[in-house]
């Protein structure tokens, strides 16, 4: 029975019709559940816009320094603040209002920008893996990898992710609703109704998942490798290279942290999808795809927090910037007022200082008339330019 009404509802999607698809839109977990999801989306998008934002402003500052490898940490960054703004908006007020609210256009809309940012986001990664491989382990060919290449490979990445998200538009695979009633991703039913979602499932498992995570693994695994294989000789052979290899080890230490957050983040949700897809459908609980779901919109924030805090010339960046800030945020400050009065004052009184000695014959033949204005004549003698301070002070001395 409950097949059935799968079913029906698949067909149901692919009608679209809004009124008859309604019932697909509400959630079907725990009230308490959708109100855990939408706080944790709540404190997962303001992280993840403070980060981000903060990352992307450190590396404008420090763009002319930036090596290329790092290049795909701000694209990284990029693809997270994409994800950021085009879901959390969306499912935070479906998951407080227990269903989904914007209707079957923006579910499909949803669910596009779903896979285009997570899949471009694990691309970017696989390729700073490969980067990252090449420079360590083939370091004659990694020391020619420059900028632009950079900038191409992060072109590619856009491009092959972009394959995947809008397949399903173009009626390879499907988007619907999660099972969960209060977001929308790719329908993971489909592949018991439809051949072509069934290839595009197994595509996307196959060269989005599978292989991604595969090639990551060995060039880590090759870079581990190749720095035991040669600690010795850097430690006898110190060189300007030095350096060098000092500032690639932290980007490699700091990327695989990255991935490892990636990925440990994306997997619980893989793993539910293909039980979901390949497994028999019915048996999976909504709940798992909404645990799953939440580990998954986490990925957001770790990578700001990682380059943040543990890269030293990226924290230094950002401590010099926050002080600045603070500097200038203090010196708007009403406290500082007095302290600028009494630095004004105290330039006035000096100022009557230097125009006593003035009056007084010590400095009299001075090169240029300091304090001539429109109603006082001035001849070409300096000693003949009277001012009204000098008459003031000349009668209350006599």
């Amino acid at each position: 029975m409950r097949e059935a009404v799968q079913l029906k509802m698949y067909q149901m999607t692919k009608m679209g019709n809004n009124s008859d698809t309604s019932a697909l839109f509400a959630s079907t977990i725990s009230k308490e559940l959708d109100i855990l999801m939408g706080s944790l989306y709540s404190v997962f998008c303001v992280l993840s816009l403070i980060g981000n934002c903060t990352l992307l402003h450190v590396a404008y500052h420090k763009w002319s320094t930036l090596k290329p490898a790092e290049f795909f940490i701000i694209n990284l960054c990029i693809s997270d603040l994409g994800m950021t703004l085009s879901l959390f908006p969306l499912a935070i007020p479906s998951s407080f209002s227990h269903r989904w609210l914007f209707g079957e256009l923006t579910c499909q809309l949803y669910a596009m920008c779903g896979v285009l940012f997570g899949l471009c986001s694990l691309t970017n990664l696989t390729a700073l893996s490969l980067v990252c491989c090449l420079k360590v382990c083939l370091p004659t060919h990694g020391n020619k990898f420059s900028s632009s290449h950079a900038c191409l490979l992060v072109a590619g990445v856009w491009c092959y992710a972009s394959v995947f998200a809008i397949g399903p538009l173009a009626q390879w695979g499907h988007y619907s609703a999660e099972p969960y009633g209060t977001a929308c991703c790719i329908d993971w039913h489909a592949p018991n109704h439809d051949l072509s979602a069934l290839s595009y499932i197994v595509c996307l498992f196959v060269f989005c998942y599978a292989l991604p995570c595969t090639v990551i693994f060995l060039s880590y695994t090759f870079i581990l490798l190749t720095v035991r294989g040669s600690r010795q000789a850097v430690q006898q052979h110190v060189s300007p290279q030095t350096k060098t290899n000092n500032a690639h080890a932290v980007i490699v230490k700091l990327s695989v942290a990255v991935c490892i957050g990636f990925l440990v983040a994306w997997t619980p949700y893989a793993s539910v999808s293909m039980w979901a897809a390949f497994g028999e459908a019915t048996q999976v609980p909504p709940a798992a795809f909404a645990l799953a779901a939440i580990f998954a919109k986490s990925s957001t924030i770790y990578n700001p927090i990682v380059y943040l805090l543990c890269k030293p010339n990226f924290r230094e960046c950002l401590y010099r910037d926050t002080s600045m800030l603070r500097q200038r945020i203090s010196r708007g400050s009403p406290q500082s007022e007095p302290k600028e009065r009494l630095g004004s004052n105290s330039q006035h009184n000096s100022d009557m200082g230097v125009s006593m000695r003035f009056s007084n014959g010590q400095q009299e033949s001075y090169g240029a008339c300091l304090h001539c204005t429109g109603t006082v004549p001035c001849d070409t003698n300096p000693k003949d330019c009277v001012h009204p301070e000098r008459i003031h002070l000349q009668r209350g001395g006599s």
